[in-house]
């Protein structure tokens, strides 16, 4: 959970585009960040794959008004509206993109590329059908912002008394990490998001730290199995807090949309 998904970088960056906020350009390279190239296949008109700013200006013909993001689990089919094909592509990828005002939604596939040492990272967006529902389970932004509060409070408190928390070397790096990003001035989100929603992701971010360092960092003290259960069943929903929250914060774009 320490790695922005590129659902939300698409989302969030297609939403200013959409919303005439950044040129197009700007919303292809926030976009692919670290990645060497992206590209989307199945737009509607298109025979073969195309590029991000190509891609983005059909599906904003096509009535695309704004982007909202899914963060499927097992279980959890967190910000989908089907149908189940979409579903079940969503789910094995972790995440998605839904439009809103279109029904088509975009689900990521990653790819490697390149010899041992010079490895690059190509990402293609297939464009899918979806049902123009109401996604899954995703709460307003202030709901979510009260669930972390107290997620990440309660599971601190456990965490701490299981001496999982967070210590050692694994720690230490991803905690250094998340301040090097934040030290960085990276945006959060992309123009045009109220600041609550900023809030809450950067909220949901850092109890995604949380679940990585306690996951990460092997059993830590919790040294019998009932312990070592006992941390789990605290992470999970936690974990499961912190993606809805996610969801809420890179959807409050839409959802202010349709508040009017």
């Amino acid at each position: 959970m320490l790695t922005e998904q590129r659902s939300g970088r698409l989302a969030s960056w297609g939403n200013a585009l959409i919303a005439g906020l950044v040129s197009p350009d700007e919303a292809a390279l926030a976009i692919v960040g670290d990645d060497a190239v992206h590209r989307v296949d199945g737009v509607p008109g298109e025979a073969g794959p195309v590029g991000l700013t190509l891609a983005l200006g059909r599906l904003r013909a096509l009535g695309a008004q704004g982007l909202r993001v899914a963060l499927p689990a097992p279980g959890h089919p967190l910000g989908l509206s089907g149908p189940a094909e979409f579903n079940a592509r969503a789910l094995e990828a972790e995440e998605a993109v839904v439009c809103h005002g279109v029904a088509l939604g975009l689900v990521p596939e990653v790819y490697e590329a390149g010899p041992d040492g010079d490895v690059h990272v190509e990402v293609l967006w297939h464009c899918l059908p979806v049902r123009e529902a109401p996604p899954a389970d995703v709460p307003s932004l202030g709901e979510a912002e009260r669930e972390l509060a107290e997620a990440l409070r309660d599971a601190t408190a456990l965490l701490t008394k299981l001496d999982v928390a967070g210590s050692g070397p694994v720690a230490e790096a991803a905690v250094e990490a998340y301040r090097a990003r934040a030290e960085r001035g990276r945006e959060v989100l992309a123009p045009g998001y109220p600041p609550r929603a900023v809030r809450v992701l950067e909220l949901a971010q850092r109890v995604g730290l949380l679940i990585s360092v306690a996951y990460e960092n092997g059993h830590g003290g919790a040294v019998s199995a009932s312990e070592i259960g006992a941390r789990a069943e605290a992470l999970r929903p936690v974990e499961r807090t912190a993606r809805r929250a996610q969801v809420a914060a890179y959807n409050a774009y839409v959802e202010e949309l349709l508040r009017g």
